[in-house]
């Protein structure tokens, strides 16, 4: 039969807490039963020790020489256990000489044995014709030069009985403490899950329009405080996200809108005019340039949504990192080669350490850097790449690119990496592009384990630092 588990955590709990008392109960209820039984078995064979002691003396031969026991020794009838008594009397060829008359002819123990009592008092329990027990004792004596065996004994029948009662009380308490039990352990359940759930009520009130409230935790050292706390703290990262993400929004439809207009724009301008070839001409060019602003835009706004969804490591293959710089500067040779940019490189041979990462986004997110170097690159300059080794116990490569541009303005050093910003310094602000290029790096190198920004202490030209951890 298949008991129902119950459905809420205070009556496991509750469940739980007593089953474990009651095994406990009942296995301390079993020790003392059997530590009591014990005791009162000791006290018997102790009494029963007393009592041989005391019949040896009271044993005698009458004038007929019948073995004889003075039954006028004790003047108290309350004296049971020597009332009581069973006795038996052999000689060492098992005849029997005495019995009691609380035997009622019946033998105690059987046949003689051999070693019977010899050494000291052994103690045995046997069955006697009725098919009652009793505990015997046997003890060697000597009386008028004649060796006797003295078997005496007492029934169990009076502390089987006392036992048993003693055996009841126990189940009677224990199911009446079990009960007392449950019902402290529901009390005390329910005062313990209080705090979880004024939590979880709160917490049922939190939806998108108030995600800035959070939990109030009553004690934050305890389990369901620091519940709370990682609670909480998923909701500020959820707020995070979420006020992120109304920020991406309504940037990319700002961002998205500005060429659409102006793409409609010309061409409203263009038909309103009616103008020759040349105008169409340029208009057209003029289409072309912010469809290709536009198409840029949407191209990085994928890049950052393939770059935010891809977390598998399945995805993560292990490679050298040089080898990826080697094919973003084959990408961007004719560039350089207009330009009349040259290459340095130092420490190329540490560059070829492994690194695990999803190497086309990596790639994406280095030709970024790169391209914004060479971009910002005076005609005629170098680009230096440095490839280095961390000493942490858990080994970096360091790769720095650094150009001869114009720099990066003071306090734009960590902007830059935001979506959608562009420098508002003249030297830069005609090569700016969308402002998602370093967004989709970052988020590329984060998501790697790496790391990556401007050194701000750069007088001249712009030093982008990335690491990624070694794959050995």
């Amino acid at each position: 039969m298949k008991f129902p588990r119950p459905t809420n955590l205070r009556s496991r709990l509750t469940f739980w807490y007593v089953s474990v008392l009651a095994a406990l109960l009942l296995i301390y209820a079993a020790i003392v039963f059997v530590f009591q039984y014990g005791v009162l078995t000791r006290q018997l064979f102790h009494d029963e020790v007393q009592d041989v002691v005391t019949a040896e003396g009271l044993l005698f031969f009458d004038s007929l020489g019948r073995l004889q026991l003075r039954e006028d020794y004790f003047s108290r009838p309350q004296s049971h256990l020597l009332v009581d008594r069973m006795m038996e009397v052999r000689d060492l060829s098992g005849n029997v000489l005495y019995r009691s008359a609380t035997l009622r002819g019946m033998p105690l123990g059987g046949p003689n044995k051999r070693g019977e009592g010899d050494a000291d008092f052994d103690s045995r329990i046997v069955q006697l014709q009725d098919g009652s027990h009793a505990f015997v004792i046997s003890h060697i004596h000597s009386m008028q030069g004649r060796t006797m065996l003295i078997r005496l004994g007492y029934s169990l029948v009076p502390l089987r009985d006392r036992m048993l009662q003693f055996l009841r009380l126990l189940l009677i308490a224990i199911p009446v403490a079990l009960l007392l039990a449950a019902i402290a352990g529901q009390i005390i359940a329910k005062r313990a899950l209080r705090p979880l759930q004024e939590m979880a009520t709160r917490a049922e009130g939190i939806t998108a329009s108030n995600l800035n409230q959070r939990l109030i935790i009553v004690n934050p050292k305890d389990e369901l405080g620091q519940m709370g706390r990682v609670f909480n703290h998923v909701l500020d990262r959820l707020e995070q996200a979420f006020n992120q993400l109304q920020r991406f929004t309504a940037d990319a439809a700002h961002e998205l809108r500005t060429p659409i207009a102006s793409l409609r724009t010309v061409g409203e301008v263009a038909l309103e005019k009616g103008q020759g070839s040349a105008e169409y001409q340029e208009a057209l060019s003029n289409i072309l340039e912010e469809a290709e602003r536009l198409n840029e835009t949407i191209e990085s706004l994928l890049l950052l949504s393939k770059a935010e969804s891809t977390g598998s490591a399945n995805s993560k293959t292990v490679f050298p990192a040089s080898e990826v710089v080697n094919e973003v500067l084959s990408l961007l040779q004719v560039l350089m080669e207009e330009r009349h940019i040259s290459i340095s490189r130092e420490g190329e041979l540490i560059g070829r350490s492994g690194v695990r990462a999803n190497r086309s986004l990596l790639r994406t997110a280095l030709l970024n850097v790169l391209h914004n170097a060479l971009k910002f690159s005076p005609n005629n300059s170098t680009l230096a790449i440095t490839y280095s080794r961390s000493a942490d116990p858990n080994p970096k490569l360091i790769m720095t690119f650094q150009d001869e541009g114009p720099g990066i303005a003071s306090g734009e050093h960590k902007r830059v990496f935001e979506r959608f910003f562009t420098s508002a310094a003249q030297s830069t602000a005609s090569k700016s592009g969308t402002g998602l290029g370093l967004s989709v790096t970052k988020l590329v190198i984060d998501r790697t384990g790496g790391e990556v920004w401007f050194d701000e202490e750069m007088q001249a030209g712009a030093k982008c630092i990335i690491t990624l951890p070694i794959s050995e």
